[in-house]
């Protein structure tokens, strides 16, 4: 007979322990202790030789299954998943309550028209809140069925028998089993539920998607171990007070973990941007000192924004750096090449950077905009207008090569800019003749003579 045996494991190292603990003795983390359930069966001595036989073959030997894929709707949601959703497939949807998951979710269930049913499942909201957001987005799916319930044993069999195309499950946090007797969105309980609507889903070759909420730390609410479990991790981030919302890739078994979607939040719901570089830069229309445009990747998509400076003297004697939307310590880092290599007197003068927009941009191909862009506001002369400025820069003040440089251009090119700053490096490998005025610089130094500033 089986016998239920509870253990406690850490989710940060996996360590194990017979009783819950506040701080691991492995890892020093606190609070990531979580209770799981381990069915010992006494009846374990069978001979290996009475266990069906599993042979390994060789992997040349099996003939791959052709990937089938339903689209969204949403052509930004159709790159970010590898070309839409596979069938059969678990993707897990995480994003901070009230960014727009549901929002989104329930846009692609009204896009899926006349492809099969859709059943909704919400532990959070009754069938008079999911209708009335329905009638305000415009939806009207016939096929669209919706499940008010958290018993995770009644979801399986409503799943089972309808036999969707596409289930929904809102929130992952909210669903609960029986058999484990922690509160419902606890570590135990989220693991418990993704494994069991991931084996009757796999089984019956149904694409489910699971809405999970993300903590102050940036993580989905639970053990990280759902990551691992399912195919597909997208993130859906925004700033509160910006419309803008940007749908990331984290991971993705039949695509690309590097391309994101924009979207904008409005009265009718969530809107794809198809042209992220035009909305971004479009409403600079003078040309101040502390303004510079630069091009980021995101993923496969080049992507032009603006970023702004400001300098002010400061007072007490201990410089204030600022970053928003960019990483602080590489500001500071690129300040302090700035006072070494240019000789601009940083020290005392109070710096603030921001990245227009909301958006928050970690590729090194912005470092040069970036010191660009403060010694432009601390010398109160402007950078041209229509100009780019692209380059990673060391600690030297050099100015090194950055990669996909060729579609970077294409995109200033078909937004109209006149001239581009790259490293000299990328400048010599171009094959491609462009209407830009591209110039090519080895340091800082020389890039501040080129607009100007020096």
């Amino acid at each position: 007979m089986a016998k239920c045996k509870t253990i406690f494991v850490c989710s940060e190292c996996g360590n194990e322990s017979g009783k819950w603990l506040g701080k691991c003795p492995a890892c020093n983390s606190w609070n990531t202790f979580y209770e799981q359930k381990i069915i010992e069966n006494k009846n374990s001595n069978v001979k290996l030789s009475d266990k069906s036989e599993n042979v390994p073959q060789k992997l040349n030997s099996y003939i791959a299954k052709e990937t089938i894929r339903t689209s969204t709707g949403f052509s930004e949601l159709d790159r970010v998943l590898g070309g839409g959703l596979v069938k059969g497939s678990l993707v897990l949807l995480g994003g901070e309550p009230g960014i727009g998951k549901s929002t989104l979710i329930l846009q692609i269930c009204d896009k899926v028209n006349g492809d099969g049913k859709v059943l909704y499942v919400s532990g959070e909201e009754s069938a008079e809140q999911i209708k009335m957001r329905a009638d305000r987005l415009g939806i009207n799916n016939e096929d669209i069925l919706f499940l008010g319930e958290t018993d995770i044993d009644i979801v399986n069999q409503a799943i089972i028998n309808v036999n969707p195309k596409l289930v929904i499950i809102d929130s992952i946090q909210t669903m609960y089993s029986e058999e484990i007797s922690a509160a419902a969105g606890s570590v135990s309980q989220v693991r418990e539920i993704t494994s069991q609507v991931m084996k009757v889903c796999k089984s019956k070759g149904i694409t489910t998607i699971i809405i999970g909420h993300v903590t102050k730390e940036g993580n989905i609410a639970g053990p990280r171990v759902l990551e691992h479990m399912v195919d597909t991790v997208l993130y859906l981030e925004g700033e509160r007070y910006f419309s803008y919302r940007i749908l990331r890739g984290v991971k993705n078994r039949f695509g690309s973990t590097n391309e994101i979607g924009m979207f904008e939040m409005r009265e009718e719901g969530m809107c794809e941007i198809l042209n992220p570089s035009d909305i971004l830069i479009s409403e600079r229309d003078d040309n101040p000192a502390g303004s510079c445009i630069v091009s980021a990747m995101e993923g496969t998509r080049p992507i032009l924004v603006e970023l702004q400076a400001l300098t002010s003297q400061t007072v007490f004697g201990l410089p204030k750096r600022t970053a928003n939307g960019i990483d602080y310590n590489r500001l500071a880092l690129l300040i302090a090449v700035l006072e070494k290599k240019a000789g601009l007197m940083l020290g005392s003068q109070d710096v603030y950077l921001n990245v227009v927009g909301g958006l928050k941009i970690n590729e090194p191909s912005i470092d040069l905009g970036i010191m660009m862009v403060v010694a432009s506001i601390y010398k109160n002369i402007a950078i041209p207008k229509d100009m780019v400025v692209i380059g990673e820069v060391g600690l030297t003040g050099e100015v090194r090569r950055i990669n996909l440089i060729e579609k970077r251009l294409k995109e200033a090119e078909k937004l109209g800019f006149k001239t581009c700053i790259i490293p000299e490096s990328n400048k010599k490998v171009l094959k491609e003749k462009y209407k830009l005025d591209i110039i090519g610089v080895k340091n800082v130094n020389e890039a501040m003579k080129r607009i100007g500033i020096k």
